[in-house]
């Protein structure tokens, strides 16, 4: 790549990572990003989107009692998977998601009933940083750099609620309730 094409590279990245921030810039979506999220929650939940690791998240919300659905990406670490909130522990799923004791549901073609564990604080680094190798859109909303050192994970840890995914086994010919 010659050092103008990088440059230009740089400048894009860094101007789509202002909009994603723009996007978010109350702790909460925007118009824009509200509308482009419901498009990635038909697409996600459905498997149409080559992206192995974005799935939906179904939990029911904690003052309608509504399902809420939200495009999340999953990431693995170490043999198991957990979800990552990009928007800090004040985002509406971390919410709902508390006050439903864990419960929730993932789907990617298929629905799927989890049990969400909320990883304690000094856990977390190593899935952070894995999240953020993972998931390059959210990468605008945690202050570090992808490859960054693990200190600098750690330091940011207690910010970025991170949850553990357990499936729940429901009895033969049983749905689990949402």
């Amino acid at each position: 790549m010659t050092d103008r094409s990088s440059q230009r590279k740089t400048l894009l990245i860094g101007w789509l990572y202002a909009l994603k921030r723009w996007m978010y810039r109350s702790g909460r979506p925007g118009q824009l990003a509200w509308a482009m999220n419901r498009l990635d929650v038909v697409l996600f939940s459905r498997g149409l989107l080559s992206l192995r690791r974005a799935v939906t998240l179904e939990v029911r919300g904690r003052s309608s009692g509504r399902v809420i659905t939200v495009p999340v990406v999953v990431a693995d670490y170490e043999g198991q998977e957990y979800l990552v909130s990009m928007l800090g522990k004040d985002a509406n799923w971390v919410r709902n998601v508390r006050a439903a004791g864990g419960r929730a549901v993932l789907r990617r073609g298929r629905r799927r009933p989890v049990m969400l564990q909320e990883v304690e604080t000094g856990a977390r680094a190593s899935i952070l940083r894995r999240y953020l190798a993972l998931a390059p859109g959210a990468r605008p909303h945690l202050p570090v750099a992808p490859d960054g050192p693990l200190e600098e994970f750690a330091a940011i840890a207690a910010l970025y609620p991170v949850f553990r995914i357990a499936p729940i086994h429901a009895p033969e010919g049983r749905v689990p309730a949402r």
